[in-house]
């Protein structure tokens, strides 16, 4: 089986050897990654895969696939790709879509108050996570999670059942349409990283959750950097005359 994998962080690298225990031929699209993420690039390497940091396009594939595979890729496949591979493209997303389509689904699930989130296999088609489910499965979101730790539970669940949503999508089977109401969160932290003042402190304490994924940065208050609750308050109580 010729499988492309279009991946990046720790899930794309756990994707790579999942994959590599059905493919014939194999072939990775990643991105550079800086050093606090798992290396895609570099395991591919370590693994004698050819890779490349290319955006994916149809001059460029190395082979025609039988299935192509996305898992936390940063780029939209595109059109002439998915016809290139038969309509057999697939993607991980980290919601149980319709809802929460678009980026930083966990983030915003823990933020607005979720009590669970999800993941859904779905098909790549031309607009953003609207192709059919394949596969679904809930999580449920504890009071303690941060963003960290709700991405690992999250992506280790759902990559348990990557080769078997594989044989689904070789056996023609179509998923099916999206049920119930979307909604869609654009690229980049949410309200720019920056706590409210007028927020209530049962959203202010989510907001630090949140956003809580070293090293990438932290909630912020008025400039300054926020790691827990305690810090918002004395920020609060310094700026009280």
């Amino acid at each position: 089986m010729k499988i492309i994998l279009c991946g990046y962080h720790w899930a794309g690298c756990r994707a790579l050897d999942l994959l590599l225990e059905q493919a014939t031929e194999l072939f990775v699209y990643t991105h550079e990654a800086p050093y606090h993420v798992a290396d895609l690039m570099a395991l591919a390497n370590a693994r004698n895969i050819r890779f490349s940091c290319e955006k994916i396009s149809v001059s460029n594939l190395p082979f025609d696939p039988d299935i192509l595979v996305s898992v936390y890729y940063r780029y939209i496949i595109p059109g002439d790709v998915i016809n290139a591979c038969q309509q057999k493209a697939i993607n991980l997303h980290p919601s149980l879509l319709p809802r929460y389509r678009g980026c930083s689904s966990l983030t915003w699930a823990i933020i607005n108050g979720e009590s669970e989130v999800g993941y859904s296999y779905h098909y790549i088609d031309e607009t953003i996570d609207t192709g059919n489910i394949l596969v679904q499965q809930n999580i449920p979101v504890y009071d303690w999670d941060t963003q960290g730790s709700l991405y690992y539970r999250v992506m280790f669940e759902a990559l348990t059942t990557l080769l078997p949503v594989v044989q689904k999508v070789l056996a023609g089977e179509p998923g099916a349409p999206q049920q119930g109401t979307p909604s869609y969160y654009k690229r980049g932290a949410p309200y720019g990283g920056e706590i409210a003042s007028q927020w209530p402190l049962e959203k202010v304490a989510r907001f630090i959750r949140a956003m809580t994924f070293p090293p990438y940065p932290e909630a912020t208050y008025q400039g300054e950097s926020v790691r827990t609750l305690d810090d918002f308050k004395q920020l609060l109580d310094r700026d009280i005359p």
